[in-house]
């Protein structure tokens, strides 16, 4: 549906976005996410043809900007952060002249612009100025606008920024409701936002894409630790030397005093359970585990980690060319990690696979000694 290809968008000495690459499939809602600066505008802007990249191309529905612009813009429904709405305008008329624009024929205008107020849920609005609307139907107006005339796809920029609870609530669901019949893009820099509402996530820092995958796949293979928390009674030095000796801990952190007990955090492989092993090592020294609880990755989690990685990487980039480092290493370094992370990518892939196999022909092992058995009942 989308296809991004090595986009670059360079202001003077300033990259806004870095050689980014991704794919949207049809029918899904992607987040994109990232901090205040990523570049996350430029691109969106740049994939609606709003400005034109310095390098790279952007392909949607099949056909590429600046070769088939005006069939590739015609594919997109676009709300950018500040609504492009008219105040002084109702909002029937503001919708008719968006169709007028967007080329809506004359004898369906009537019917497609129902069509949009009763997705969006502003009928009862039709009669009434967008400037007397409250923030959050204005952002339905500019939803609206975006869908009018049924694009293939729907590009959302910040659409939830300044709106209160229960609007945002409002907003998620009307967003959720476009999914099947539209692909949309949502940006944003509330990661609850994009839990709440998004099927796979987009991470960009610093102009590059640091992730893109499902928020499952994400929680999946960036678990690097186990954290587990720990209440026990009796002495902090003597719990923390116990949990100290064992062999399976990485880490043993003490968080809190809270009186007859302590709190600890300890790390460990996130494929072992050291439960027991913690149990049995606290008993023989009689001290008594109060609560045991172990703390599960975040998407926040991940998305913090990430972006921390990749601003150590971007800064000890500029340190190493303000250095007098040759240009053509530091990038050359860059392609070399990029093919690793695409062949580590490639073999996950494939174990999953073999994965899905293997458990499909112990089902039917399961199933064809069942079917025997019964056989020899009868």
């Amino acid at each position: 549906m989308i296809k991004v290809e090595g986009l670059s968008k360079i202001y003077g000495e300033h990259i806004a976005v870095d050689d980014i690459s991704f794919e949207v499939k049809e029918g899904h809602i992607y987040g994109f996410l990232g901090p205040n600066g990523a570049g996350k505008s430029t691109t969106m802007n740049i994939i609606t043809g709003y400005i034109s990249p310095s390098a790279g191309t952007v392909e949607v529905n099949g056909y590429v900007m600046g070769k088939d612009t005006l069939k590739a813009k015609k594919s997109i429904g676009y709300l950018p952060e500040i609504p492009p709405l008219y105040p002084d305008m109702n909002v029937k008329e503001y919708l008719t002249f968006v169709a007028k624009i967007k080329g809506v024929e004359k004898d369906k205008r009537a019917e497609e612009i129902e069509r949009v107020m009763k997705a969006t849920d502003i009928l009862d609005m039709s009669g009434r100025l967008i400037k007397h609307l409250s923030k959050g139907y204005k952002q339905r107006v500019g939803i609206a606008q975006a869908i009018l005339g049924s694009p293939k796809v729907i590009i959302l920029d910040e659409p939830t920024v300044g709106l209160d609870p229960e609007q945002i609530i409002e907003v998620r669901n009307l967003i959720k409701s476009l999914k099947g019949d539209h692909t949309v893009i949502l940006s944003s820099h509330i990661l609850s936002e994009i839990s709440a509402t998004c099927d796979e996530v987009l991470m960009i820092a610093n102009g590059r894409m640091i992730a893109c995958d499902t928020t499952e796949n994400l929680l999946k293979n960036h678990k690097n630790a186990k954290t587990i928390k720990i209440n026990v009674k009796g002495d902090k030095e003597k719990i923390e030397e116990v949990l100290k000796s064992i062999d399976s801990l990485e880490d043993v952190k003490f968080i809190e005093d809270k009186g007859e007990s302590c709190l600890f955090e300890v790390t460990c492989d996130p494929a072992k359970d050291v439960r027991e092993e913690v149990s049995f090592a606290l008993s023989d020294a009689r001290l008594l585990i109060l609560e045991m609880s172990e703390e599960t990755s975040t998407l926040e989690d991940i998305y913090l980690t990430l972006v921390k990685e990749a601003d150590e990487a971007y800064e000890a980039e500029l340190k190493a060319i303000s250095e007098g480092a040759d240009l053509d290493e530091v990038f050359a370094d860059k392609d070399e990690e990029k093919a690793e992370e695409k062949a580590e990518e490639a073999d996950s892939d494939e174990e999953d696979e073999e994965t899905a196999v293997k458990e499909a022909e112990e089902t039917i092992e399961e199933k064809a000694e069942e079917s025997d058995s019964d056989s020899k009942e009868e």
